[in-house]
Protein backbone atom coordinates (compact mmCIF):
# COMPACT_ATOMS: atom_id res chain seq x y z
CA UNK A 1 0.00 0.00 0.00
CA UNK A 2 1.97 3.36 1.41
CA UNK A 3 5.59 1.93 1.91
CA UNK A 4 7.38 4.27 0.11
CA UNK A 5 6.03 7.90 0.97
CA UNK A 6 7.14 11.76 1.17
CA UNK A 7 7.52 12.03 5.16
CA UNK A 8 6.01 15.07 6.15
CA UNK A 9 7.88 17.05 8.92
CA UNK A 10 5.33 16.93 11.73
CA UNK A 11 7.89 15.67 14.30
CA UNK A 12 7.41 18.82 16.64
CA UNK A 13 3.96 17.93 16.64
CA UNK A 14 4.46 14.50 18.11
CA UNK A 15 7.09 15.79 20.75
CA UNK A 16 4.21 18.26 21.78
CA UNK A 17 1.49 15.41 21.79
CA UNK A 18 4.16 13.21 24.02
CA UNK A 19 4.55 16.65 26.35
CA UNK A 20 1.01 17.51 26.95
CA UNK A 21 0.14 13.31 28.07
CA UNK A 22 -0.53 14.64 31.86
CA UNK A 23 -3.39 16.81 30.61
CA UNK A 24 -4.39 14.31 28.00
CA UNK A 25 -4.85 12.23 30.54
CA UNK A 26 -6.68 14.24 33.10
CA UNK A 27 -9.34 15.22 30.18
CA UNK A 28 -10.25 11.45 29.54
CA UNK A 29 -10.55 11.17 32.97
CA UNK A 30 -12.80 14.38 33.42
CA UNK A 31 -14.92 12.43 31.04
CA UNK A 32 -15.40 9.15 32.25
CA UNK A 33 -16.36 10.55 35.91
CA UNK A 34 -19.38 11.65 34.05
CA UNK A 35 -21.60 8.39 33.54
CA UNK A 36 -23.61 9.45 30.14
CA UNK A 37 -25.24 5.87 29.87
CA UNK A 38 -27.99 7.39 27.08
CA UNK A 39 -30.16 3.72 27.90
CA UNK A 40 -30.87 4.71 31.63
CA UNK A 41 -33.75 7.55 32.00
CA UNK A 42 -32.60 8.24 35.62
CA UNK A 43 -28.98 9.11 33.80
CA UNK A 44 -30.37 11.56 31.17
CA UNK A 45 -29.17 14.71 33.47
CA UNK A 46 -25.28 13.10 32.96
CA UNK A 47 -25.49 12.75 29.44
CA UNK A 48 -26.60 16.14 28.86
CA UNK A 49 -23.87 17.14 31.57
CA UNK A 50 -21.04 15.07 29.15
CA UNK A 51 -22.32 17.35 26.23
CA UNK A 52 -22.06 20.71 28.33
CA UNK A 53 -18.68 19.48 28.47
CA UNK A 54 -17.82 18.95 25.18
CA UNK A 55 -19.36 22.81 24.83
CA UNK A 56 -16.68 23.64 27.25
CA UNK A 57 -13.69 22.16 25.85
CA UNK A 58 -14.64 23.46 22.12
CA UNK A 59 -14.84 26.93 23.90
CA UNK A 60 -11.64 27.11 25.44
CA UNK A 61 -10.16 25.21 22.69
CA UNK A 62 -11.28 28.06 20.16
CA UNK A 63 -13.27 26.03 18.12
CA UNK A 64 -15.87 28.91 16.28
CA UNK A 65 -19.59 28.35 15.73
CA UNK A 66 -20.27 25.80 18.30
CA UNK A 67 -24.12 24.66 18.48
CA UNK A 68 -25.89 22.32 20.63
CA UNK A 69 -29.02 20.62 18.36
CA UNK A 70 -31.52 19.91 20.30
CA UNK A 71 -34.06 17.24 18.54
CA UNK A 72 -37.19 16.63 20.98
CA UNK A 73 -38.75 13.90 22.52
CA UNK A 74 -37.40 10.54 22.80
CA UNK A 75 -39.80 8.11 21.11
CA UNK A 76 -41.68 5.67 23.07
CA UNK A 77 -41.36 2.68 24.52
CA UNK A 78 -39.97 5.34 27.64
CA UNK A 79 -41.22 6.01 31.29
CA UNK A 80 -40.95 9.34 31.14
CA UNK A 81 -42.67 10.53 28.22
CA UNK A 82 -41.42 14.02 28.22
CA UNK A 83 -37.66 13.11 28.44
CA UNK A 84 -35.70 14.82 25.52
CA UNK A 85 -33.13 13.30 23.67
CA UNK A 86 -29.09 14.24 24.56
CA UNK A 87 -28.57 16.88 22.30
CA UNK A 88 -25.76 17.33 19.38
CA UNK A 89 -22.45 19.44 19.60
CA UNK A 90 -21.28 20.79 16.65
CA UNK A 91 -18.32 23.00 16.15
CA UNK A 92 -15.95 24.49 13.52
CA UNK A 93 -12.25 25.02 13.86
CA UNK A 94 -10.91 27.05 11.00
CA UNK A 95 -13.19 28.06 7.61
CA UNK A 96 -9.98 28.71 5.51
CA UNK A 97 -11.84 28.00 2.05
CA UNK A 98 -7.88 26.96 0.51
CA UNK A 99 -8.21 24.50 2.84
CA UNK A 100 -10.14 21.04 2.74
CA UNK A 101 -12.39 20.51 5.45
CA UNK A 102 -12.78 16.98 7.68
CA UNK A 103 -15.62 16.51 9.28
CA UNK A 104 -14.88 14.28 12.50
CA UNK A 105 -17.80 12.25 14.15
CA UNK A 106 -18.23 10.51 17.95
CA UNK A 107 -20.64 9.54 20.39
CA UNK A 108 -20.56 11.10 23.55
CA UNK A 109 -22.63 8.56 25.36
CA UNK A 110 -21.70 4.74 26.71
CA UNK A 111 -22.99 1.74 27.84
CA UNK A 112 -24.24 0.95 31.70
CA UNK A 113 -21.96 -0.12 33.75
CA UNK A 114 -21.37 -1.50 38.06
CA UNK A 115 -18.87 -2.41 39.99
CA UNK A 116 -20.69 -5.16 41.06
CA UNK A 117 -21.42 -6.47 37.29
CA UNK A 118 -17.50 -7.47 37.79
CA UNK A 119 -15.33 -4.15 37.29
CA UNK A 120 -12.27 -4.86 39.18
CA UNK A 121 -12.35 -0.70 40.38
CA UNK A 122 -15.26 1.86 39.57
CA UNK A 123 -16.03 2.04 36.39
CA UNK A 124 -16.48 5.91 36.33
CA UNK A 125 -13.33 6.81 38.11
CA UNK A 126 -10.68 6.31 35.68
CA UNK A 127 -8.11 3.97 37.07
CA UNK A 128 -4.39 4.55 35.50
CA UNK A 129 -2.47 1.37 36.23
CA UNK A 130 0.82 3.00 35.86
CA UNK A 131 2.69 -0.42 35.95
CA UNK A 132 0.84 -1.87 32.71
CA UNK A 133 0.18 1.93 31.67
CA UNK A 134 -3.56 0.75 30.89
CA UNK A 135 -6.65 3.14 31.50
CA UNK A 136 -9.45 1.53 33.10
CA UNK A 137 -12.97 3.04 32.84
CA UNK A 138 -16.42 3.19 31.00
CA UNK A 139 -16.48 4.96 27.57
CA UNK A 140 -12.29 4.68 27.85
CA UNK A 141 -12.08 3.25 24.55
CA UNK A 142 -15.67 3.11 23.18
CA UNK A 143 -16.19 6.48 22.46
CA UNK A 144 -14.55 8.97 25.05
CA UNK A 145 -10.87 8.54 24.02
CA UNK A 146 -10.96 8.94 20.73
CA UNK A 147 -13.29 12.18 20.83
CA UNK A 148 -11.09 13.41 23.51
CA UNK A 149 -8.28 12.28 21.07
CA UNK A 150 -9.76 15.27 18.44
CA UNK A 151 -9.35 17.71 20.96
CA UNK A 152 -6.12 16.74 21.82
CA UNK A 153 -4.84 17.25 18.54
CA UNK A 154 -6.43 20.38 18.46
CA UNK A 155 -4.74 21.60 21.38
CA UNK A 156 -1.30 20.43 20.41
CA UNK A 157 -1.31 22.59 17.56
CA UNK A 158 -2.27 25.69 19.96
CA UNK A 159 0.62 24.74 21.97
CA UNK A 160 3.06 24.63 18.91
CA UNK A 161 1.25 27.81 17.63
CA UNK A 162 0.52 25.67 14.46
CA UNK A 163 -2.10 26.54 12.15
CA UNK A 164 -4.38 23.12 11.73
CA UNK A 165 -3.79 21.77 7.88
CA UNK A 166 -7.58 21.61 7.53
CA UNK A 167 -10.60 23.17 8.37
CA UNK A 168 -12.02 20.88 11.20
CA UNK A 169 -15.71 20.18 11.94
CA UNK A 170 -16.66 18.10 15.00
CA UNK A 171 -20.57 16.34 15.26
CA UNK A 172 -20.89 14.56 18.69
CA UNK A 173 -23.56 13.00 19.60
CA UNK A 174 -25.69 11.31 22.76
CA UNK A 175 -27.33 8.48 21.70
CA UNK A 176 -25.33 6.29 19.56
CA UNK A 177 -25.23 3.44 22.34
CA UNK A 178 -29.03 3.79 22.02
CA UNK A 179 -29.61 3.72 18.30
CA UNK A 180 -28.60 7.40 17.43
CA UNK A 181 -32.16 8.26 17.35
CA UNK A 182 -32.26 11.85 15.55
CA UNK A 183 -29.27 11.89 14.03
CA UNK A 184 -29.99 10.59 10.80
CA UNK A 185 -32.42 13.74 10.09
CA UNK A 186 -29.82 15.94 11.84
CA UNK A 187 -27.50 14.84 8.64
CA UNK A 188 -29.39 15.38 5.91
CA UNK A 189 -30.86 18.82 7.47
CA UNK A 190 -26.87 19.82 7.59
CA UNK A 191 -25.72 18.66 4.75
CA UNK A 192 -26.38 21.75 2.99
CA UNK A 193 -25.81 24.02 5.99
CA UNK A 194 -23.63 23.22 8.95
CA UNK A 195 -21.80 20.13 6.93
CA UNK A 196 -22.01 22.22 3.46
CA UNK A 197 -17.94 22.05 2.16
CA UNK A 198 -17.01 19.33 4.29
CA UNK A 199 -14.71 16.58 1.91
CA UNK A 200 -14.48 13.95 4.30
CA UNK A 201 -15.74 12.12 7.23
CA UNK A 202 -13.52 10.30 9.52
CA UNK A 203 -14.98 8.01 12.58
CA UNK A 204 -12.92 7.09 14.77
CA UNK A 205 -15.12 4.38 16.89
CA UNK A 206 -14.04 0.64 16.12
CA UNK A 207 -11.02 -1.17 17.01
CA UNK A 208 -8.03 -2.55 15.58
CA UNK A 209 -8.23 -6.65 14.67
CA UNK A 210 -5.74 -7.67 17.70
CA UNK A 211 -3.45 -6.14 20.04
CA UNK A 212 -0.42 -5.27 18.28
CA UNK A 213 -0.77 -3.65 14.77
CA UNK A 214 -2.87 -0.87 13.80
CA UNK A 215 -5.33 -1.19 11.05
CA UNK A 216 -7.94 1.20 8.73
CA UNK A 217 -11.44 0.00 8.25
CA UNK A 218 -13.06 -0.07 4.63
CA UNK A 219 -16.26 -2.52 4.86
CA UNK A 220 -18.70 -3.13 6.89
CA UNK A 221 -21.36 -5.95 6.69
CA UNK A 222 -25.36 -5.05 6.92
CA UNK A 223 -27.66 -7.16 8.49
CA UNK A 224 -31.19 -7.55 8.09
CA UNK A 225 -33.17 -9.16 10.55
CA UNK A 226 -35.97 -11.81 10.33
CA UNK A 227 -38.78 -13.64 11.99
CA UNK A 228 -41.06 -16.54 10.55
CA UNK A 229 -44.41 -16.64 13.27
CA UNK A 230 -46.18 -20.06 12.98
CA UNK A 231 -49.55 -20.34 14.87
CA UNK A 232 -51.23 -23.22 15.98
CA UNK A 233 -53.67 -24.76 18.40
CA UNK A 234 -55.75 -21.85 20.85
CA UNK A 235 -53.28 -22.19 23.51
CA UNK A 236 -50.55 -24.18 24.91
CA UNK A 237 -51.35 -27.88 25.33
CA UNK A 238 -50.46 -31.41 27.07
CA UNK A 239 -48.12 -33.52 25.39
CA UNK A 240 -49.47 -36.58 26.95
CA UNK A 241 -53.12 -34.93 26.07
CA UNK A 242 -52.66 -34.02 21.67
CA UNK A 243 -49.18 -35.34 21.05
CA UNK A 244 -49.37 -36.62 17.97
CA UNK A 245 -53.12 -35.82 16.69
CA UNK A 246 -52.50 -31.80 16.13
CA UNK A 247 -49.72 -30.50 14.34
CA UNK A 248 -47.25 -28.70 16.63
CA UNK A 249 -46.56 -25.21 15.43
CA UNK A 250 -42.62 -26.01 17.17
CA UNK A 251 -42.14 -29.13 14.40
CA UNK A 252 -43.41 -26.62 11.24
CA UNK A 253 -40.92 -24.28 12.24
CA UNK A 254 -37.65 -26.20 13.14
CA UNK A 255 -37.90 -28.40 9.99
CA UNK A 256 -38.25 -24.84 8.12
CA UNK A 257 -35.15 -23.11 10.19
CA UNK A 258 -33.12 -26.28 9.37
CA UNK A 259 -33.23 -25.26 5.81
CA UNK A 260 -31.62 -21.96 6.23
CA UNK A 261 -28.40 -22.81 6.51
CA UNK A 262 -26.08 -26.04 7.07
CA UNK A 263 -23.28 -27.00 9.35
CA UNK A 264 -20.71 -25.51 7.57
CA UNK A 265 -21.95 -21.67 7.70
CA UNK A 266 -23.27 -22.25 3.88
CA UNK A 267 -26.36 -20.00 3.28
CA UNK A 268 -29.27 -22.43 1.65
CA UNK A 269 -31.12 -19.91 0.33
CA UNK A 270 -31.18 -20.10 -3.17
CA UNK A 271 -29.94 -17.25 -5.25
CA UNK A 272 -28.01 -15.50 -2.33
CA UNK A 273 -24.47 -16.33 -2.84
CA UNK A 274 -24.92 -15.22 -6.88
CA UNK A 275 -25.36 -12.13 -5.38
CA UNK A 276 -22.23 -11.44 -3.44
CA UNK A 277 -19.69 -9.72 -5.21
CA UNK A 278 -16.49 -11.57 -6.62
CA UNK A 279 -13.02 -11.61 -4.66
CA UNK A 280 -10.82 -9.73 -7.41
CA UNK A 281 -7.17 -10.17 -6.77
CA UNK A 282 -6.56 -6.63 -5.86
CA UNK A 283 -8.70 -7.76 -3.16
CA UNK A 284 -7.30 -10.70 -1.90
CA UNK A 285 -4.11 -9.45 -1.67
CA UNK A 286 -5.12 -7.08 0.87
CA UNK A 287 -5.60 -10.11 3.53
CA UNK A 288 -1.48 -11.70 2.89
CA UNK A 289 -0.18 -9.37 5.34
CA UNK A 290 -3.12 -9.66 8.26
CA UNK A 291 -2.02 -10.17 11.47
CA UNK A 292 -4.25 -13.09 12.59
CA UNK A 293 -4.80 -16.71 13.05
CA UNK A 294 -7.16 -19.74 13.63
CA UNK A 295 -5.53 -19.25 17.46
CA UNK A 296 -6.82 -16.02 18.20
CA UNK A 297 -10.10 -16.92 16.57
CA UNK A 298 -10.89 -20.06 18.97
CA UNK A 299 -9.25 -17.72 21.75
CA UNK A 300 -12.15 -15.03 21.01
CA UNK A 301 -14.73 -17.77 20.93
CA UNK A 302 -13.37 -19.73 24.29
CA UNK A 303 -13.73 -23.04 22.29
CA UNK A 304 -12.40 -25.09 19.19
CA UNK A 305 -15.15 -24.74 17.49
CA UNK A 306 -13.41 -22.82 13.86
CA UNK A 307 -15.24 -23.89 10.56
CA UNK A 308 -12.25 -22.29 8.24
CA UNK A 309 -8.55 -23.16 9.49
CA UNK A 310 -6.77 -21.17 7.66
CA UNK A 311 -6.46 -16.50 8.55
CA UNK A 312 -7.36 -15.62 5.02
CA UNK A 313 -10.65 -18.38 4.61
CA UNK A 314 -11.53 -16.84 8.49
CA UNK A 315 -11.59 -13.55 7.24
CA UNK A 316 -12.66 -13.54 4.55
CA UNK A 317 -16.40 -15.28 5.77
CA UNK A 318 -16.01 -12.60 8.53
CA UNK A 319 -15.98 -9.49 6.62
CA UNK A 320 -16.68 -10.34 2.68
CA UNK A 321 -19.24 -13.06 2.77
CA UNK A 322 -22.98 -13.35 3.93
CA UNK A 323 -23.84 -15.10 7.03
CA UNK A 324 -26.80 -16.51 8.29
CA UNK A 325 -27.26 -16.98 12.32
CA UNK A 326 -30.47 -18.60 13.70
CA UNK A 327 -30.66 -16.48 17.20
CA UNK A 328 -33.83 -18.33 19.12
CA UNK A 329 -37.18 -19.37 19.55
CA UNK A 330 -39.80 -17.14 21.44
CA UNK A 331 -42.51 -18.82 23.00
CA UNK A 332 -41.33 -22.21 23.45
CA UNK A 333 -40.14 -23.52 26.77
CA UNK A 334 -36.62 -22.44 27.66
CA UNK A 335 -36.80 -23.16 31.35
CA UNK A 336 -34.84 -25.77 33.47
CA UNK A 337 -36.35 -29.05 34.21
CA UNK A 338 -39.28 -31.34 32.10
CA UNK A 339 -42.33 -29.55 31.04
CA UNK A 340 -44.45 -31.47 28.65
CA UNK A 341 -45.60 -28.98 26.37
CA UNK A 342 -47.06 -28.33 23.01
CA UNK A 343 -46.81 -24.11 22.29
CA UNK A 344 -49.84 -22.86 20.33
CA UNK A 345 -47.71 -20.40 18.84
CA UNK A 346 -43.91 -19.84 18.23
CA UNK A 347 -41.76 -17.62 16.80
CA UNK A 348 -37.87 -18.52 15.19
CA UNK A 349 -35.66 -15.57 14.73
CA UNK A 350 -32.86 -15.26 12.60
CA UNK A 351 -30.58 -12.55 11.06
CA UNK A 352 -28.31 -12.15 7.54
CA UNK A 353 -25.35 -10.47 7.21
CA UNK A 354 -25.20 -8.90 3.78
CA UNK A 355 -22.10 -7.22 2.17
CA UNK A 356 -21.38 -6.16 -1.47
CA UNK A 357 -23.56 -6.38 -3.95
CA UNK A 358 -26.53 -7.67 -1.84
CA UNK A 359 -29.29 -5.64 -2.40
CA UNK A 360 -31.62 -5.39 0.38
CA UNK A 361 -34.73 -5.84 -1.35
CA UNK A 362 -33.83 -8.51 -3.24
CA UNK A 363 -32.37 -10.53 -0.43
CA UNK A 364 -36.14 -10.03 1.41
CA UNK A 365 -37.94 -11.47 -1.64
CA UNK A 366 -35.46 -14.51 -1.90
CA UNK A 367 -36.02 -15.07 1.95
CA UNK A 368 -39.34 -15.03 2.13
CA UNK A 369 -39.71 -16.73 -1.31
CA UNK A 370 -38.07 -20.24 0.26
CA UNK A 371 -39.28 -19.84 3.43
CA UNK A 372 -42.71 -19.65 1.85
CA UNK A 373 -42.24 -22.55 -0.46
CA UNK A 374 -40.99 -24.89 2.53
CA UNK A 375 -43.48 -24.25 4.53
CA UNK A 376 -45.66 -25.08 1.52
CA UNK A 377 -44.05 -28.20 1.29
CA UNK A 378 -45.14 -29.11 5.31
CA UNK A 379 -48.38 -29.40 4.12
CA UNK A 380 -49.42 -28.38 7.39
CA UNK A 381 -52.41 -26.53 8.85
CA UNK A 382 -51.13 -24.14 10.79
CA UNK A 383 -50.99 -20.43 10.05
CA UNK A 384 -47.49 -19.16 8.93
CA UNK A 385 -46.13 -15.48 8.24
CA UNK A 386 -42.33 -14.36 7.80
CA UNK A 387 -41.52 -10.94 8.45
CA UNK A 388 -38.55 -8.45 8.14
CA UNK A 389 -37.58 -7.06 11.66
CA UNK A 390 -35.07 -4.31 10.46
CA UNK A 391 -32.26 -3.69 8.02
CA UNK A 392 -29.07 -1.86 7.68
CA UNK A 393 -26.82 -2.05 4.46
CA UNK A 394 -23.43 -3.01 4.34
CA UNK A 395 -20.56 -0.29 3.48
CA UNK A 396 -17.75 -0.30 1.48
CA UNK A 397 -15.08 1.88 0.38
CA UNK A 398 -12.24 2.18 -1.28
CA UNK A 399 -8.53 1.65 0.58
CA UNK A 400 -6.85 3.63 -2.28
CA UNK A 401 -8.22 6.80 -1.91
CA UNK A 402 -6.77 10.10 -0.83
CA UNK A 403 -8.58 9.39 2.97
CA UNK A 404 -6.91 5.82 3.75
CA UNK A 405 -3.92 6.39 1.83
CA UNK A 406 -3.09 10.11 4.34
CA UNK A 407 -4.42 7.57 6.62
CA UNK A 408 -1.71 5.25 6.24
CA UNK A 409 1.18 7.26 5.87
CA UNK A 410 0.31 8.87 9.57
CA UNK A 411 0.06 5.32 10.84
CA UNK A 412 3.54 4.32 9.53
CA UNK A 413 4.83 7.80 10.93
CA UNK A 414 3.66 6.79 14.35
CA UNK A 415 3.92 2.74 14.70
CA UNK A 416 6.69 2.25 12.01
CA UNK A 417 4.45 -0.03 10.57
CA UNK A 418 2.48 -0.45 7.33
CA UNK A 419 -1.37 -0.72 8.93
CA UNK A 420 -3.61 -3.82 7.94
CA UNK A 421 -6.38 -3.25 5.80
CA UNK A 422 -9.65 -4.90 7.08
CA UNK A 423 -13.54 -4.94 7.12
CA UNK A 424 -15.67 -5.54 9.85
CA UNK A 425 -18.11 -8.31 10.40
CA UNK A 426 -20.58 -5.63 12.39
CA UNK A 427 -22.60 -2.84 11.65
CA UNK A 428 -22.12 1.37 12.25
CA UNK A 429 -24.71 2.29 10.31
CA UNK A 430 -23.67 6.39 11.00
CA UNK A 431 -21.26 5.78 8.09
CA UNK A 432 -23.86 5.19 5.57
CA UNK A 433 -25.82 7.76 6.37
CA UNK A 434 -22.81 10.58 6.15
CA UNK A 435 -21.84 8.97 2.98
CA UNK A 436 -25.40 9.48 1.45
CA UNK A 437 -26.33 12.62 3.04
CA UNK A 438 -22.87 14.18 2.11
CA UNK A 439 -21.78 12.53 -0.70
CA UNK A 440 -17.74 12.32 0.44
CA UNK A 441 -15.39 9.61 1.65
CA UNK A 442 -15.90 7.93 4.89
CA UNK A 443 -12.55 6.74 7.37
CA UNK A 444 -12.51 4.46 10.27
CA UNK A 445 -9.78 5.50 11.50
CA UNK A 446 -9.35 3.31 15.23
CA UNK A 447 -7.42 4.03 18.74
CA UNK A 448 -8.04 1.64 20.48
CA UNK A 449 -6.74 -2.35 20.47
CA UNK A 450 -8.80 -5.44 20.00
CA UNK A 451 -9.21 -6.26 23.22
CA UNK A 452 -10.27 -3.43 24.89
CA UNK A 453 -13.55 -4.84 25.96
CA UNK A 454 -15.79 -1.90 24.83
CA UNK A 455 -19.09 -3.15 25.96
CA UNK A 456 -18.07 -5.56 28.55
CA UNK A 457 -16.61 -5.23 32.20
CA UNK A 458 -13.02 -3.42 32.88
CA UNK A 459 -13.14 -1.32 29.74
CA UNK A 460 -9.58 -0.15 29.08
CA UNK A 461 -7.47 1.68 26.97
CA UNK A 462 -3.95 1.11 26.44
CA UNK A 463 -1.87 4.37 27.36
CA UNK A 464 0.05 3.74 24.42
CA UNK A 465 -3.06 3.87 21.95
CA UNK A 466 -4.06 6.85 23.32
CA UNK A 467 -1.39 9.17 22.63
CA UNK A 468 0.21 7.30 19.69
CA UNK A 469 -3.94 7.45 18.51
CA UNK A 470 -3.56 11.75 19.02
CA UNK A 471 -0.24 11.37 17.03
CA UNK A 472 -2.32 9.19 14.33
CA UNK A 473 -5.31 11.45 13.99
CA UNK A 474 -3.17 14.32 13.66
CA UNK A 475 -0.78 13.05 11.61
CA UNK A 476 -3.52 12.28 8.88
CA UNK A 477 -5.00 15.85 9.06
CA UNK A 478 -1.24 16.62 7.80
CA UNK A 479 -1.24 14.13 5.20
CA UNK A 480 -4.76 14.41 3.68
CA UNK A 481 -4.18 18.02 3.53
CA UNK A 482 -1.62 17.43 1.29
CA UNK A 483 -3.25 14.82 -0.68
Amino acid sequence: MSEKYDKLPIDPLFKTIDELKPQFIERLSKAIAIPSVSSDEQLRPKVVEMSKFLVNELTQLGFQDIQVKELGTQPPPVQDANLQLPPIVLGRFGSDPKKKTVLVYGHYDVQPALKEDGWGTEPFTMHYDKTKEILYGRGSTDDKGPVMGWLNVVEAHNKLGWELPVNLVVCFEGMEESGSLGLDELVAKEAKQYFKNVDQVTISDNYWLGTTKPVLTYGLRGCNYYQIIVKGPGADLHSGIFGGIIAEPMTDLIKVMSTLVDGKGKILIPGVDEMVAPLTEKEDGLYDSIDFSVEELNAAAGSNTALHQNKKDILKHRWRYPSLSLHGIEGAFSGAGAKTVIPSKVVGKFSIRTVPDIESKKLDELVFKHINQELAKLNSPNEFKVELIHDGNYWVSDPFNESFQAAAKATQDVWGIVPDFTREGGSIPITLTFEKELGVDVLLLPMGRGDDGAHSINEKLDVNNYINGCKTLGGYLHYYAKA
